[in-house]
């Protein structure tokens, strides 16, 4: 099913006789494998104050964690620990020896399993030099048919519901990072077209993480959680 789902995209349409995004480029350029290390650094990133491990300035309970078992495995993890905040995992392919950087015109196709617990919050997005963030989704279970899709280089958000969008199911994304518009797709159909892109120089490394919420914005784990999870079963890039 996942293979047919991303040669549906590679052919340029949904399966569904009505039509669907343009046709993926030719050159796969980033297969993750989460268990790599020359691809993907564990338990550090400078979006996060100091590059980590804790953000509490954006309602985070996250302690980032390199322990392989929370993020190498494709299955994101928290756990929480005696001082009320959360080992989380998290991978980036920012100062790892790959260094791969996602550019302008790049196509990103992932399928992801959503959390099921109050306060989780995952997400695959970028990051360079302060900015460049581009949400391919955020979720909070809290609303549980509704992905958060972002454009925070130029401004522009949508809030995409959907049935099929639940706590634990299987979600398939592709981005289209357009130069003049970046277009979200789920589960094969049409999300979001922000009509203001990227620009033709941007560019960004990858993150994927768990973070669990503070409560500020949305509730904050039950009190009797103790661990949560999402799972990112394939993520890929490709280039013209």
């Amino acid at each position: 099913m996942l293979n047919e789902f991303f040669d549906r995209f590679r052919r340029g349409g949904d399966g569904s006789g009505r039509g669907g995004p343009a046709s993926t480029p030719a050159n796969l350029v980033l297969e993750a494998d989460f268990s790599s290390t020359e691809q993907w650094s564990a338990g550090h990133s400078w979006a996060y104050p100091d590059g980590g491990p804790t953000n509490t300035g954006d309602n985070k309970l996250d302690y980032l964690v390199e322990d392989p078992s929370y993020s190498r495995t494709g299955t994101f993890r928290a756990t929480r620990r005696p001082d009320g905040l959360w080992d989380a995992g998290l991978l980036t392919t920012e100062g790892s020896a790959e260094g791969f950087l996602v550019r302008a015109g790049d196509v990103l196709e992932a399928r992801v399993r959503l959390p099921e617990k109050t306060g989780a919050w995952p997400a695959i997005w970028t990051w360079l030099d302060g900015g460049q963030e581009i949400d391919v989704f955020e979720y909070h279970p809290d609303n549980p048919d509704l992905l958060e899709l972002s454009n925070r280089v130029r401004g522009r958000y949508h809030y995409f519901r959907d049935p099929a969008v639940r706590p634990g199911a299987w979600v398939d994304l592709r981005v289209e990072f357009g130069a003049r518009s970046v277009v979200w797709w789920v589960n094969g159909a049409r999300a979001f077209d922000d009509r203001r892109g990227v620009g033709r120089s941007w560019k960004a490394h990858l993150i994927v993480n768990l973070s669990v919420c503070a409560g500020r914005y949305h509730p904050a784990p039950d009190p009797d959680a103790s661990e949560m999870s999402y799972e990112v079963a394939e993520l890929r890039v490709y280039r013209d």
